[in-house]
């Protein structure tokens, strides 16, 4: 089995972080910092609890004056830079935990995100006082450092994965966009990328808006082109119709989906093999596709919930298209199957053509 990712925090780790801090704080106490790190409940703690109890250990062993704690951190986040890991991101968790009423905080969190991230750090600051850090965020996109541009997207992201989220920015995305509009066409991917997960995230609960963005930016660029549609993947994803048609996808009127054969029972931890014929009813090809299927997983509620998976998509000239497909039952970290009955649809360019059931046994 794969290392569990909380073990980034581990005692080379610790290790490494106290003769970093002691060749800039001679004062250190290591034994101390130590004890307070792998106390009892340090084998029980997960990834961020685990961030920040560090954190916790660092302002109990560091000077009390936070300035002058800032200033070793300062120093130690540079020794750390090439690591870029999330293990140097306990510092910019420090920041957050105990500097919110600091003048210089954001200051540091720039410094430090340059060396790890401060998605997570800053976010508390845009809760806490949202005009003045998003006047922050707009100039650390025309930062020439590509880790603060990408930070100015990813802080602000509405629905940031393992982040507390951002109420206010969620009901009213508007002062984000300035922002995705500067990086839209930045010159690195790492960045664009930011960008395309911060549309997506607003997708989620401001369609209209982030359709809005796609339609004035299309074009632009075979960059900004690609940002945009990997922004509107949760609305490609729903099959909304609007956002289709704006990649070329229309609605499938000539096709249909026939001979679908899939096994009808599958056990836990196996595969679940299915394959079916896409065919022209009219004289034209295929044309333009964006093949999908859906599983309607069975959840301890007893209830269904669907998830949408791609298939392929692009130009398909002939009229007639066969399919073959498996989907993997073996237990992830990220989903957890119940036995049950299951739906598997088809989709084609957003439309459901056909829908059956299986069951998935123990």
């Amino acid at each position: 089995m794969p290392e569990a990712f909380k073990n980034v925090f581990n005692p080379e780790f610790v290790q490494e972080l106290i003769g970093r801090i002691k060749s800039c704080y001679s004062d250190f106490d290591e034994a101390t910092f130590q004890a307070l790190v792998f106390d009892d409940n340090w084998e029980a703690r997960e990834l961020k609890q685990r961030m920040r109890h560090i954190s916790v250990c660092l302002r109990q062993s560091l000077p009390e004056n936070l300035s002058a704690a800032y200033d070793i951190i300062h120093q130690v986040a540079i020794n750390f830079g090439e690591k870029m890991d999330i293990a140097p991101m306990v510092f910019p968790d420090f920041v957050e935990h105990y500097g919110l009423e600091h003048t210089d905080s954001l200051n540091l969190l720039e410094h430090l995100t340059r060396h790890s991230s401060s998605e997570f750090a800053v976010r508390p600051f845009i809760i806490q006082d949202q005009d003045t850090v998003m006047s922050l965020m707009y100039d650390w996109a025309e930062s020439d450092n590509y880790h603060v541009r990408r930070c100015a997207s990813e802080g602000t992201r509405p629905r940031l994965p393992w982040a507390m989220a951002l109420p206010a920015l969620k009901k009213d995305p508007t002062p984000i966009l300035p922002i995705l509009e500067q990086l839209k066409d930045d010159p690195e991917l790492y960045v664009r990328r930011s960008v395309a997960n911060n549309l997506n995230d607003i997708a989620k609960d401001n369609p209209d808006i982030i359709i809005s963005c796609a339609k004035a930016w299309l074009g632009q660029s075979k960059n900004i082109d690609w940002v945009v549609k990997h922004g509107c993947r949760t609305l490609l994803k729903q099959g909304h119709p609007e956002v289709l048609a704006l990649f070329g996808f229309a609605p499938p009127e000539h096709l249909s989906v026939t001979d679908l054969k899939y096994d009808d029972s599958v056990s836990m931890g196996e595969a679940l093999n299915f394959s079916f014929e896409l065919i022209s009813d009219a004289t034209q090809p295929l044309g333009k596709l964006r093949l999908e299927f859906a599983i309607d997983f069975m959840k301890a509620n007893g209830k269904q919930a669907r998830k949408v998976f791609q298939i392929s998509e692009g130009t398909v000239h002939e009229k007639r298209k066969s399919v073959t497909k498996t989907f993997s039952f073996k237990p992830i970290t990220t989903r957890k199957y119940y036995k049950g009955e299951h739906g598997l649809a088809i989709l084609v360019n957003g439309v459901e053509m056909t829908h059956s059931s299986f069951l998935l046994c123990s």
